[in-house]
């Protein structure tokens, strides 16, 4: 059967932007190899940096918010796949979907735990210790959880994520599914540039995601300056979609400090660099920013929080894990100028990427399950009783505020 997949985005897809636009494109992939027709809907509007998905038999719709519509619409389209990009738009159109078009099934891909990364920011704003209690507290793991139960299954990017959903959350694993990023294989006999071919340290990062901007500041305030003591001519240069403008005044060619702001192309800086930098110090999910690093032969240095759920125990890190900043200095300037260090962590990276995220071992599985489900779909959905409560009582909410402001909407016509 070719099925029709719906994905009703948040944003439009900027895969050179932000890793989340990056999966997207690589599901949306898989989704196309199978033959499956793929139509794209946001209510968001159109950016420079957004791909145009028609170039690759993708069709795109605009879509409004709290308009029958999208009723309409959803019931004419009969897709047999919904995808829910976050669960934001969860919120927005489940209620709809599952109304108008309540034999497809409903997967959630939640990018990243939102309400993680969104706790651990709060806690480290406040100065206090993040742990489980404040997870489970939040308004917004309460709104995220309930997303991931209303739908069929949700996509967890992480290992940590999923340890964390079953552990923690106590949700059955029949609504889980880890899916990591997919990538080709790493050929072992790569083009990379050598090691004295590479120059300079590199940041990479979309500066509306929070935790890019306070490792930018982190390495401007607390880390740059003692690393370029150590080694006068190296320079750090920092490149991300939706620089503020605090970010670009942070340009001091005295100090080798230089902000650039969006780059079309990550990979053509990275081969280019010889260490990326990233000092994260909240977030959730994985970090593109590391597997385009890898994918490009460059070595990096990071806290705990940034490698989280990116390779398990037995494979070593390409580069450094630290947390404490005297550390994070040390590690830089060793596997910058360590070049026989610098090789290994840059061979630790082709077998993560070649072990933990070749597509070639993951996504025949992931299309193999998501069929498995929709095949006993009615079964699936009755062994998740709270699911079926939650989008009866708690979608009835969502529902009947969004016809009022539908119907006032159009009043003022």
């Amino acid at each position: 059967m070719k099925h029709h997949v719906f994905i009703i985005g948040s944003v439009w897809v900027e895969p050179n932007s932000s890793a989340a636009g990056s999966r997207m494109l690589q599901l949306m992939t898989s989704f196309l190899s199978k033959g499956w027709r793929i139509t794209f809907g946001t209510v968001s509007h159109k950016n420079p940096n957004a791909i145009d998905l028609t170039k690759f038999g993708i069709e795109e719709v605009c879509l409004e918010l709290n308009s029958s519509s999208f009723d309409e619409f959803i019931t004419d389209l009969k897709p047999t796949i919904v995808v829910f990009d976050r669960f934001i738009t969860e919120e927005q159109f489940g209620w709809r979907v599952a109304e108008y078009c309540p034999k497809a099934l409903r997967v959630l891909d939640t990018e990243d735990l939102h309400c993680l990364r969104k706790t651990r920011h709060e806690a480290l704003k406040k100065g206090i210790e993040f742990s489980n209690e404040i997870l489970l507290n939040s308004e917004i793991s309460k709104r995220e959880i309930a997303a991931i139960y209303r739908c069929d299954i949700s996509l967890i990017i992480s290992t940590f994520e999923m340890k964390l959903l079953k552990e923690v959350f106590k949700i059955d694993k029949s609504l889980l599914y880890h899916l990591p990023f997919l990538f080709d294989k790493i050929d072992e006999n790569n083009s990379w540039k050598p090691y004295d071919e590479r120059h300079h340290f590199v940041f990479i990062g979309n500066f509306l995601h929070a935790p890019n901007l306070d490792a930018t500041i982190q390495l401007k305030k607390h880390i740059w300056k003692e690393i370029r003591k150590r080694i006068p001519m190296a320079e750090l240069h920092v490149y991300g979609a939706y620089p503020t403008q605090q970010v670009l005044e942070f340009t001091n060619a005295n100090e080798g400090f230089f902000v650039h702001g969006f780059v079309e192309d990550a990979s053509l800086v990275l081969e280019n660099s010889r260490v990326l930098l990233a000092p994260l110090r909240f977030g959730a999910g994985i970090k593109g920013k590391f597997t385009s690093a890898m994918l490009s032969g460059t070595p990096n240095i990071t806290t705990s929080i940034g490698a989280e759920g990116m390779c398990s125990d037995e494979l070593p890190w390409n580069g450094f894990i630290v947390d404490e900043i005297e550390d994070f200095i040390d590690s830089a300037v060793e596997l910058y100028t360590n070049e026989k260090r610098w090789i290994q962590a840059q061979q630790y990276g082709v077998q993560i990427i070649n072990s933990k995220y070749n597509k070639e071992l993951i996504e025949d599985d992931f299309i193999s399950y998501m069929l498995e489900i929709l095949s006993n779909l009615e079964d699936h959905r009755n062994n998740n009783f709270t699911g079926k409560m939650l989008l009866h009582h708690s979608l009835q909410s969502s529902k009947y505020m969004s016809k009022w402001i539908q119907e006032k909407n159009s009043n003022l016509q």
